[in-house]
Order: structure tokens, then sequence, then C-alpha cells
């Protein structure tokens, strides 16, 4: 009998992480072979892009998502890339009821794919395709608290077999990103070494409220949209099992690529 699948909240990086050797492309295609040996095979794979936003959150059920080539200037080997992923439909039926019932208006989309945010880790963790995804978009505009309480109602599809899949960065500020940085700068290494412990300690208050107390949040995070898959994360969590780092390295100088798993 499978167990509960766990809540993971990965940094998905430039899209060349599909395509170019690196630490955290490595630990990614690894992770799905981790979470079927450790959990069971997921019936389906839950996304929480943070290249994905909307008034409200909207779960994306298409029959089969397109693969959405949602950026610029890149090697033409990723605009080759086809993520051929089918929906869950039950699940995404079942995601759209708890939304409801927690108070949460939700919308579906039938017809939106997946960008790359979402295919990206995917297609490492899992690259045949063949376990059914369902997408969730995010809403900047509602903060942390926002995606939080999304991450709470979600919580239970976890013991049917669903796992959750945030995917973000704990860094991006891109106007920063050097790629003959060998020194990780002071400001990324205190605000991740701030995540971390703030993480470890399972203080989800102070992590709610990380624009006013983590050091350097701003220079981090110039808007929230990268981080709030954390704060899915973090409410689809037991609160009796706080998230542990499973991944850590960087790329492009000050762009963090940290992994962390429900425990």
């Amino acid at each position: 009998m499978s167990l509960a699948q766990p809540a993971i909240f990965v940094s998905h990086g430039a899209p060349t992480l599909a395509i170019e050797p690196s630490p955290a492309r490595e630990f990614l295609a690894g992770l799905g072979l981790d979470v079927d040996r450790r959990f069971g095979r997921p019936r389906a794979v839950l996304v929480a892009s943070a290249h994905w936003e909307s008034a409200v959150p909207t779960v994306g059920a298409a029959a089969e998502f397109d693969t959405i080539h949602d950026f610029r200037g890149f090697p033409d080997e990723l605009y080759r890339i086809r993520y051929p992923a089918h929906a869950a439909q039950d699940v995404a039926r079942a995601l759209t009821e708890r939304l409801e019932e927690s108070g949460i208006p939700a919308a579906t989309d039938r017809s939106r794919g997946l960008d790359h945010g979402a295919w990206v880790p995917l297609r490492l963790m899992y690259p045949v395709a063949d376990v059914p995804v369902v997408s969730l978009s995010l809403q900047p505009s509602r903060g942390p608290r926002h995606a939080y309480r999304v991450g709470e109602a979600l919580r239970p599809l976890r013991s049917d077999g669903v796992l959750v899949l945030g995917s973000g960065s704990i860094t991006h500020n891109l106007r920063e990103l050097s790629a003959g940085q060998s020194e990780e700068p002071l400001h990324v290494r205190e605000f991740v070494e701030w995540i971390g412990a703030r993480v470890a300690a399972a203080d989800t208050e102070a992590l709610l409220d990380y624009r006013r107390r983590a050091p350097h949040a701003e220079r981090n995070h110039p808007t929230d949209e990268h981080l709030l898959p954390l704060f899915i994360v973090l409410g689809a969590a037991s609160p009796q099992a706080p998230l542990r780092r499973v991944h850590a390295s960087r790329t492009f100088g000050s762009l963090r690529m940290d992994a962390f798993e429900s425990s």
C-alpha cells in the first residue's frame, strides 16, 4: 500500500535546466525515482508554477497539456521539446471541490498548457509523461498567506496519492544574474540561510511575513511570485512534520536552486 505522497518545493531556474548539466538538474532527474521508492508511484502530480498567475486559483485540466515555451532567446533545442502530459480529471475535480469547501473561489481551465516552471521539472522527474498532472495557478496580489491557505486546502489530496509540487525559486532577481560569478553574494547567502533556519524551526509565521523579517527580502525577490510555491507547499505539509531541505546549489551567480520536502 502506498504512503501519503509528499509536498515538495523545487527551484526551476532558467529553462536551460532542461538540457544543460547542473547539480539541480541531476537532483530533479533522480527525484521521481526517489519519490517512487519511498512513497510509491503518485497517481497524479499537482504542480503550482510561479509562471501561471490568475485572479482566483484556477485548476488546469487539459485532456493533453500543450508545452508552453514561455521564453525567448534560448537554444533551438528547447523549443523542440514537448511534454505530452495529460490531466487526472478526478483529481482536478477533487482539487476544485477542496478549494471551494475551504471558502476559496476557484475556476477550471481545460485549454491552458504547462509553462516551463511546470514542464521542466516534471520532464526531469517523469521523462515519459506517464504520471497524470493537474496544474494550479497562483495569485501574487494576494500574498503568502493566501498561498498558504490554498496549500492547506489541498493537503488531504496527498493521502489520496497526489504529489504536491511547488515550482519557483528560493532567490529570483534576474537583474543580478552573472554566470561568471564564483562567490555567492552575501545578500543571497543571508536570505537563504534565514529561510532554511525558519523552515527547520517550523516558524510558519515568520516565513509568511518574510518580506518584513527576512534579510534582503526585496533584493532577492523584487516580486513574490517565485516564492509563493513554497507557501503552497508549507500549507500542504503537515504542521507536525516541518519541511527539510533536500537540495542546495546555485547557478548564474545569485540564483539559488534549493528544494524542500515535507518530512
